[in-house]
């Protein structure tokens, strides 16, 4: 039976809230799942480096400005397996640069590899050592950050470790999909030429 955990460092900067957890992963025994409460993004993205390293699943989600929530899920864990690791606490992991994204699916051929191939590109996002600033979503793109995208549990921990997402609004509007937006923000393109003019890199999948 997976065993459940929950670690409260709202409050807490780093490396509190990553010894807290580590605390509670080093005694973990078999399968479980560690929830983890903070109230900044610095604190979710060791969070995150840290599970991954000890080889676990980790999701994260921004509940408020100032509300995040990391789960993380281990499977036959050993107390002896993370206890010699060194807690690290890294100030923030976000390079300058930005990933647009203009289309729902990636490369020319057959679309629904594209599908699989544009998922794959934004789970392969979240594992980067350095995440982008920012992630721009327009025209076919727009449809990643709604309601029924299979990306949307990546991009909320993107969004989580301080990564932003923005949505074209008017391609919202053309796609008739303004109100089912469930990650991230609206922008417009005055701001997509700002970010895009600004930005040392941009990278398009």
């Amino acid at each position: 039976m997976e065993q459940k955990y929950t670690v409260d460092a709202r409050g807490e900067q780093c490396p509190i809230p990553v010894v807290k957890t580590k605390k509670v992963l080093d005694g973990i025994q078999g399968d479980a799942e560690i929830t983890v409460l903070v109230d900044n993004e610095t604190a979710v993205q060791n969070l995150t480096r840290m599970g991954k390293h000890a080889g676990a699943e980790v999701l994260s989600e921004k509940k408020s400005d100032q509300e995040f929530q990391v789960i993380i899920r281990v499977k036959d864990q050993k107390p002896s397996e993370t206890q010699e690791e060194t807690v690290e606490c890294i100030p923030d992991v976000r390079g300058d640069f930005v990933i647009a994204v203009d289309t729902a699916i990636m490369g020319r051929g057959n679309d629904e590899l594209g599908k699989v191939l544009m998922k794959g590109f934004l789970f392969a996002v979240t594992q980067l050592e350095k995440l982008p600033k920012t992630m721009l979503f327009y025209n076919g793109g727009a449809t990643l950050t709604t309601e029924g995208s299979d990306s949307l549990e990546d991009l909320k921990s993107l969004e989580a470790q301080g990564v932003e997402i923005k949505t074209c609004g008017t391609c919202l509007n053309y796609y008739g999909l303004t109100d089912k937006l469930q990650v991230g923000e609206v922008t417009n393109m005055y701001d997509i030429v700002e970010t895009l003019a600004k930005a040392a890199k941009v990278v398009k999948p």
